[in-house]
């Protein structure tokens, strides 16, 4: 997958484009799907409350504050655009590179 789809250098940050799961059984990092960085985020989509476990996820996983992942775009939809510092790049690529496959025999691909 070009890179280009998903994780982009705009005005001296990175612009992360994010599908989002919420309700899952437990917050994870799942690859990459459709262009974006797929995450599980085992909060419901309610009162802000998936939003705040997507970002402290991002954090813990990137070693980054929680303020420094901000929303562009889409804080009400399952897709969304973060920035985030360039710092984090290196990071982002090994998280999406090293994810497990969320595909398991007899589930059909998530989409």
């Amino acid at each position: 997958m070009d890179d280009a789809e998903w994780l982009r250098p705009s005005s001296g940050r990175l612009l992360l484009d994010v599908k989002a799961i919420p309700g899952a059984s437990r917050s994870a990092i799942d690859g990459l799907r459709d262009g974006a960085l797929l995450v599980r985020i085992a909060a419901p989509p309610e009162r802000g409350k998936a939003n705040d476990e997507l970002r402290s996820l991002l954090a813990r996983e990137l070693g980054l504050a929680k303020s420094e992942i901000v929303f562009v775009s889409g804080a009400a939809s399952r897709r969304k655009r973060l920035s985030l510092p360039r710092s984090a790049e290196g990071a982002l690529r090994r998280l999406a590179d090293d994810s497990p496959d969320p595909v398991k025999p007899g589930r059909p691909p998530t989409r």
